[in-house]
Parts: structure tokens; sequence; C-alpha cells
């Protein structure tokens, strides 16, 4: 029934013939023939789509960096929104199974105190402050200079060092243990 409709046996081709003359100057003959021959396009035009490529290009990125602005400060705002909601919550069931749940000021006081332990921390360890850690790490740097081939026999002035490191780590975390407490 259809089928006939969808396949025509006439060709979708119509030649019409010309009744008169048409009379082109041999110029545009060859100048139109050139053309055809030549795939490339001339410089002025190339450049002139080139540009007009880069353009879009520039436009389409704008445009996807506006989208990705837009929906960056939406999530943002959605995670600020959805953090205040659980804080709100958990302040108020007052029931958390893992203890106190803290805002985000409180965090930021605790992370500054936590800095500060730190800052206390690497302000002792100056080893000006520890001659004889000094001392020991330089009698090994002698030890070693001057018995190059044989480094074994500097295990004395190694075992002095480590005993000397040691006393120091103790007294460095006694001092944190009563900082922390």
């Amino acid at each position: 029934m259809g089928a006939s409709q969808s396949k025509s046996s006439e060709t979708d081709e119509h030649v019409f013939a010309n009744e008169t003359p048409i009379s082109l100057s041999p110029n545009i003959v060859n100048q139109l023939s050139d053309r055809l021959e030549s795939s490339e396009t001339s410089s002025e035009r190339q450049s002139s789509l080139d540009a007009h490529i880069r353009s879009r290009i520039q436009s389409e990125i704008e445009i996807l960096k506006q989208a990705e602005d837009r929906i960056r400060q939406e999530i943002e705002l959605t995670l600020e929104k959805e953090n205040l909601d659980r804080e709100k919550g958990a302040s108020q069931d007052g029931s958390g199974g893992t203890g106190r749940i803290l805002s985000s000021v409180e965090l930021r006081g605790d992370l500054e105190e936590i800095r500060s332990k730190v800052d206390r921390y690497q302000s002792r360890k100056n080893l000006s402050e520890f001659p004889e850690v000094k001392s020991t790490a330089e009698a090994v740097v002698l030890c070693y200079r001057t018995h190059p081939s044989t480094p074994l026999d500097c295990w004395n002035e190694v075992a002095q060092f480590k005993n000397s490191v040691a006393r120091v780590e103790q007294v460095a975390t006694h001092t944190l243990e009563l900082v922390s407490f």
C-alpha cells in the first residue's frame, strides 16, 4: 500500500534546456575554473573565517564561564545552608552520640589554638637551646669525615647522639603534654 509511494521510479533530477545561449567572457570562465580546481581559500577569506570562528569560540567560552560561576555559587550557597541547618539541628538535639558538634567559629578557634601550639613547638625545636645535641651531631659528622672508608667506627658517637636526641624528645613531649592539658 504505502510501499509504492516511498519507492518512486522517477528520479529527482530535472534537466532544463536553455533556449537562449549564454556567453561568458573567457576571463570569467578561467577565474571560475581556477576556483573550482583550487580547494584553497584566499588568505583574506581564511583570516576572516578564522577571526569569526575565534570570536564565536570566545563568546561560547564566556557563556560557559558565566554558567560555571553561577552554578558554583548556587552549590556553595546550598552547601552553606545545609551546614547551617545541620549545625542548628545538632545543637537543638543536644544528644550527639559522637560528642559535641562544633560550629564554624568554634572550629576556627580550635585551629588557631593548634597553630599556636605548633608554633611554640617549632620555636622550641631550635638546636641552640640544646647544646648537647648540637655537639654530639658535630662529633658524628667529624667522625664520618675522618673515617670515610670505615663509617662503622663511629658507632660510639652515633650512640651518644641518639641518647642526647632521646633526652630532648622526652623533654619536648613532657612540655607538650603539660600545654595540651
